[in-house]
Formats: structure tokens, sequence, C-alpha cells
């Protein structure tokens, strides 16, 4: 059975459905340590969609289940670049509060432009504010840079060319604000592709099924004038394919 790859995405749908949120999180940042590559995005999106709380348990499932720290195995693996965002976004200390302050919105937009426009993309303050701000503080900065400046932050950040550490500084930056934008496109690239990619489709499905798939759902079918459940069927064969439908909240007649 541990041979057949008909089964071992079904497997991991199981075992990441079954386990508590906080016990999945450690399970994938586990997974995604041990096979990290610079095209890989799971580190970030486990520390941009979770609260203070979420990631604190997490860390805490982390050294239970595999008796060392989250922080110690996250920087251990990315290198340069990758490491230095990658760290701050899974131990920081992000304030999950609703208030916004709107002077530090205008300081902090001037900062990405100022590094941006320098091409210094991997700067201690831009990663800083990434790591730090909650939520609805780096949406009301980046607004005021769309506002400020004439377009948005993420069009600052493509080069022309292929840049792996821009493709994740841009996908931080729509995980914090639009995370069911973030998703529907991890989605969308996992049944687009030859061949699907059932270990993007599962992680997605089976962490975000509880949360916020409605939305992610609603933005496929948006993005992609084709529900999901459909694209999720004609994707994939055999026992795996109803599972992630049933998830979803679709179940065919």
């Amino acid at each position: 059975m541990a041979g057949s790859s008909s089964v071992k995405p079904l497997q991991r749908l199981v075992v990441l459905w079954t386990l508590d949120p906080a016990e999945h999180d450690a399970y994938l940042v586990n997974e995604a340590t041990k096979r990290w590559t610079s095209s890989d995005q799971v580190l970030m999106d486990r520390a941009c969609t979770r609260s203070l709380q979420q990631l604190l348990m997490a860390r805490q499932a982390y050294h239970a289940r595999y008796k060392k720290s989250l922080e110690e195995d996250v920087a251990h693996n990315p290198a340069g670049d990758f490491r230095k965002l990658l760290v701050p976004l899974m131990s920081s200390y992000r304030y999950d509060g609703n208030e916004v302050n709107m002077t530090l919105a205008k300081a902090e937009a001037k900062i990405f432009h100022e590094k941006i426009s320098e091409k210094v993309y991997s700067h201690e303050d831009l990663i800083r504010i990434l790591a730090t701000r909650s939520n609805t503080q780096v949406n009301a900065t980046l607004n005021h840079y769309k506002n400020e400046f004439g377009n948005e932050i993420n069009k600052g950040l493509k080069t022309g060319r292929k840049d792996e550490f821009l493709a994740i500084l841009r996908a931080t930056i729509k995980c914090l604000t639009c995370p069911e934008k973030y998703f529907e496109k991890v989605l969308r690239l996992a049944i687009n592709r030859q061949g699907t990619d059932e270990w993007a489709l599962t992680r997605v499905v089976a962490t975000r099924a509880e949360v916020d798939m409605k939305f992610t759902s609603e933005e496929y079918q948006r993005r992609n004038s084709v529900p999901l459940h459909r694209a999720i069927v004609k994707d994939t064969t055999g026992d795996y394919e109803q599972m992630p439908v049933v998830l979803i909240g679709h179940v065919e007649a």
C-alpha cells in the first residue's frame, strides 16, 4: 500500500483531516522542511494564515511530535533571503487586532516604495513589516501604497524574469491580505498542470475546509468560470476523487 501512488494522496488527506489544526500544521511544516525548494510556499502560508495563538499551538504540537523546535527546522533548510523571510514569519508575534494606525501605514508604505525602487527586496524593514503587523494594518499600508504611488505593490515586485524570492514575497502579501485569492491560485496551479499536484490540492482542501473554503471556491469559480468541485472531479480519479469534493462542501447527486 505504501508503494501505491493512488493510495498515498488519499492517506495524506485522511491524516491531515483527522489531525487537529495545530497537529496538521506541525505535520505540514515538517514535510515542507524535508522537501523544501525555493518554489515551495507551504511554510509561508502556514505562517500567514494562522493567528498568534494558532502558531503557538503549532509550535507546541511540533515539539511534542518531533522532539525539536519548529523554528530550528525552518531555519535549517531554507537559505539566504528565503531564510531571512521565513524564520521571522514563523516565529514573530503578529498582532491580531483590527485597529489601524494610519500614520504608521503611510510611513511604512513609503518604506516599501523606497526599498522596492532600490530593488532591496529582502531588506529587514520590509520583512519586519510583513512578519509583525496585523493583517488589517498590512492592508491599510498597501492601500496607502496604491493611492500614493499609483499601482498595486505586487506590480512593483515583478521584474519580468523568474525570481522565486519575489514570487514568495508576492504570495506572502496576497496570503496576508486576501487568503482566498492565494489559495485559489494554489488550487488552480495544482489542478491545471500536467498531472494533478495532489499534495497541494490535499493541503488546501484538508486545512481550509472548515476555515474559508466557501470563499476560496467562490473565487475559483469567478477566476476560472468552472465550479471547483467539477474541476477536481475532472482532474482526479479513484478513491481520492470523492473525498476532496465532500470536504469542500459539495456532494454529487
